[in-house]
C-alpha cells in the first residue's frame, strides 16, 4: 500500500516556490528592456514587468503630414519591447505559468491527480471526476430522459 504524501512537506515546498516566484517577479520590476523602431527615431523603455518607463520621440520624426509614419513607428517600437519583456519573463520565470503559481500543475506533479472525484463538481461530463448530462441536479436528469 503507498505512503499517504507528507502534506506538511508539501505545504512548505509549495510556499517556497511561491516565494521564489514572487523574489523573481520582484526582481521583473528592476531589469529595463528597450526597443527602437524608425532607425531609432522612436525609443521606448519598460520594465520587465510589461510597464512603459519612457517614450522618446526624435522631433525629425514628428511630421504633420504623415502622422501614420510615426503612428507605425510607435506601434512597432511598442510591441518589439512587449516582446522583450516577455521573453525576460520567460527566462526569469522558467516553466512557471507568467505571473502565478498553478497549484493543480504541482498537485499533478505530485501524483495526485487532478482531485476530481474529491466532491464538487470536478471535470466535464465523460471525464474522471465529471458530472453525468445534465449535472447533478436530479430534476435536469429527469427532463433528459423524458426526451
Amino acid at each position: 500500500m503507498p505512503q499517504p504524501p507528507n502534506l506538511q512537506k508539501m505545504l512548505a515546498e509549495a510556499q517556497a516556490m511561491l516565494a521564489q516566484q514572487q523574489e523573481a517577479q520582484e526582481k521583473l520590476k528592476e531589469q529595463k528592456v528597450e526597443a527602437s523602431a524608425g532607425g531609432g527615431m522612436v525609443k521606448v523603455a519598460m520594465t520587465g514587468d510589461m510597464r512603459l518607463e519612457s517614450l522618446v520621440i526624435d522631433p525629425d520624426a514628428v511630421d504633420p503630414e504623415d502622422v501614420e509614419m510615426l503612428q507605425d513607428m510607435l506601434t512597432a517600437a511598442i510591441n518589439e519591447a512587449l516582446r522583450m519583456a516577455e521573453e525576460l519573463q520567460q527566462s526569469q520565470l522558467g516553466g512557471a505559468e507568467q505571473g502565478g503559481f498553478d497549484p493543480m500543475s504541482a498537485l499533478e506533479s505530485l501524483g495526485l491527480g487532478g482531485m476530481g472525484g474529491l466532491g464538487g463538481g470536478g471535470g466535464p461530463a465523460g471525464l474522471p471526476g465529471g458530472m453525468p448530462p445534465g449535472g447533478g441536479n436530479r430534476a435536469a436528469r429527469r427532463a433528459n430522459k423524458k426526451r
